[in-house]
C-alpha cells in the first residue's frame, strides 16, 4: 500500500494467562488429580485414575488451542487509496478485504441495549467482519476510529 497510512491497527486476542501461570495451573490440576487418584485407588476404583489423567490432557489441549489462537492477528490498514483487512498467523497471511476508501463504509451490529456485537467494513453489498477479538466497548471505540480514518483518508 502506497501513500500516507491513516490507520494501521493490529488486533490480537487477549490471553490473560501467561506461560508461567499455565505451568502453575497444570501443576495444581495434576497434583489434585494425583491425590484424588490415590484416594480412588485405595478404595479399589482402578479405572478412575485413567479418567483423571484424561481430564489433565483435556485441560492441556484446551490451553494449547487457546495459545494457538492467540498467535492469529488481524491488521486493518487505511490509506487514501484503499482499505485492507489482513489476517496473519506466524506462517501465513491472508487478505480478507480490499476496497477503495472512497466507497467503503463501517457498519455496526448493535442490540437493543446499545451493545456493539460486531463491526463490518462494507461496500456494494459485500462485507467483512473485523475486530471480533475485541470486547463490545473496544469494538465501539475501534469502529469510531476506523470511521474517522476513512473520513480523513477521503479528505486527504
Amino acid at each position: 500500500m502506497d501513500g500516507l497510512v491513516y490507520m494501521d491497527a493490529v488486533i490480537t486476542p487477549n490471553r490473560s494467562l501467561s506461560q508461567r501461570g499455565f505451568v502453575v495451573l497444570i501443576g495444581i490440576v495434576t497434583l489434585f488429580n494425583c491425590v484424588a487418584a490415590g484416594v480412588f485407588l485405595s478404595m479399589g476404583a482402578t479405572f478412575v485414575p485413567v479418567f483423571l489423567g484424561l481430564d489433565v490432557l483435556a485441560v492441556i489441549a484446551a490451553f494449547a488451542a487457546s495459545y494457538a489462537a492467540a498467535k492469529k492477528i488481524e491488521r486493518v490498514l487505511v490509506t487514501a487509496r484503499e482499505v485492507r483487512v489482513v489476517r496473519e498467523t506466524p506462517s501465513s497471511s491472508e487478505v480478507i478485504w480490499e476496497s477503495p476508501t472512497a466507497f467503503t463504509r463501517v457498519a455496526l451490529e448493535i442490540d437493543e441495549d446499545d451493545i456493539v456485537h460486531g463491526v463490518r467494513v462494507a461496500m456494494s453489498g459485500r462485507h467483512a467482519s473485523v475486530a471480533a477479538a475485541l470486547s463490545p466497548v473496544e469494538r465501539a471505540d475501534f469502529a469510531r476510529a476506523l470511521e474517522r480514518a476513512i473520513y480523513d483518508a477521503r479528505r486527504g
